[in-house]
């Protein structure tokens, strides 16, 4: 099966978590709902960062098992998830890994996805995994990834994923913000800060001096 329908943001962060943990925490995999949960709403290594609820999940594993993306497990008593991500899209664990990192972590240049692949796929330079970014931009069936325009400022151009769709533009400037343009609105608060201080204290001054 190469051909899918365009998944919902839910389905997308359900995904993304199964195959993260079975290979992070493969002690723990298949994932119970409630570590599935806790790994859609963590607050680290996740743009963006989600608040689901229960119901949201389940609703996605439910729409997810309809399409073989997702197979359920009984443990006991206790149900466990696990993905079919690759076998659905017939490619390799490489291309499942970086696939998964821009679905939990959303667009990257190569170098940011090779630096965050680390604990799912180490890949050995930015060559090997812009091999296979460019295999999963060309493939025949559907593309699975786009390089997206270079945004002013940057050095180099991010990837992204096309599994929810085209990619809103829009929302990828916004979120493309460099960190240092918050670190220099930070700056100048600062000084801003410092400013008022000091026109304060020379007010305060002339005061002294009866002017």
């Amino acid at each position: 099966m190469t051909q899918f329908s365009v998944l919902s943001a839910v389905q997308v962060r359900v995904l993304g978590v199964l195959i993260e943990k079975e290979r992070t925490v493969p002690d723990t995999y298949p994932l119970t709902l409630n570590s599935l949960l806790a790994g859609c709403n963590q607050k680290s290594s996740r743009e963006p960062v989600m608040e689901l609820t229960e119901s949201e999940v389940l609703e996605a594993l439910d729409e997810l098992k309809a399409t073989g993306w997702v197979v359920d497990h009984l443990s006991g008593r206790v149900a466990r998830y696990s993905h079919q991500f690759g076998k659905v899209l017939q490619i390799p664990s490489q291309s499942v890994a970086v696939l998964a990192v821009l679905m939990l972590r959303g667009p990257q240049t190569a170098g940011e996805l090779r630096n965050n692949c680390e604990r799912l796929h180490r890949f050995a330079d930015i060559s090997a995994i812009e091999a296979f970014l460019a295999e999963l931009a060309e493939r025949a069936e559907s593309a699975l990834v786009t390089l997206l325009p270079r945004q002013p400022g940057a050095r180099e151009s991010r990837w992204a994923h096309l599994l929810a769709g085209e990619v809103d533009l829009s929302a990828s400037v916004v979120s493309a913000a460099p960190s240092n343009h918050t670190a220099l609105l930070a700056r100048v608060e600062q000084l801003e800060t410092a400013l008022a201080a000091l026109q304060t204290e020379f007010a305060a001054f002339k005061t002294r001096l009866g002017e």
